[in-house]
C-alpha cells in the first residue's frame, strides 16, 4: 500500500504563483509514472499534468505554458509548479501514483 502525503495550495490573487508537493510512502522500488489531477464543484475530475517513467511530460492545453511538472525518483516526490494562475484553475488538486494512489487533495482558490 502506498500513501501520497501532499503540501502547498492555498488562496492567491489572478497572476500568482503557487507549489504543490507529493511525497509516496512506501515500497517503491523503481520510477513511476504520477501526475497531478484536479477537480472543481460539480465537475468531474481531470488530468492536469502527468511526468512518464521516461522522463517526458503531458499537460493539459489549459495549463501548457504556466504549469511545470517534476518528478524526483530518489526522494519519491513529484511537485507542481504552477505560475499566472486563473480564477479558472480554483479546483481540488489531487496527486497520483504508484498502485492508483491517491493524495488527500489539496485546495488551491484564485481570486483577487
Amino acid at each position: 500500500q502506498i500513501l501520497l502525503e501532499q503540501s502547498g495550495g492555498g488562496l492567491v490573487q489572478p497572476g500568482g504563483s503557487l507549489r504543490l508537493s507529493c511525497r509516496a510512502l512506501g515500497n517503491i522500488f523503481r520510477i513511476f509514472t504520477m501526475a497531478w489531477y484536479r477537480q472543481a464543484p460539480g465537475k468531474e475530475r481531470e488530468l492536469v499534468a502527468k511526468v512518464n517513467e521516461d522522463g517526458s511530460t503531458n499537460y493539459a492545453d489549459s495549463v501548457k505554458g504556466r504549469f511545470t511538472i517534476s518528478g524526483v525518483y530518489a526522494n519519491n516526490t513529484v511537485t507542481l509548479q504552477m505560475d499566472s494562475l486563473k480564477p479558472e484553475d480554483t479546483a481540488v488538486y489531487y496527486c497520483w501514483g504508484p498502485r492508483n494512489s491517491w493524495g488527500q487533495g489539496t485546495q488551491v482558490t484564485v481570486s483577487s
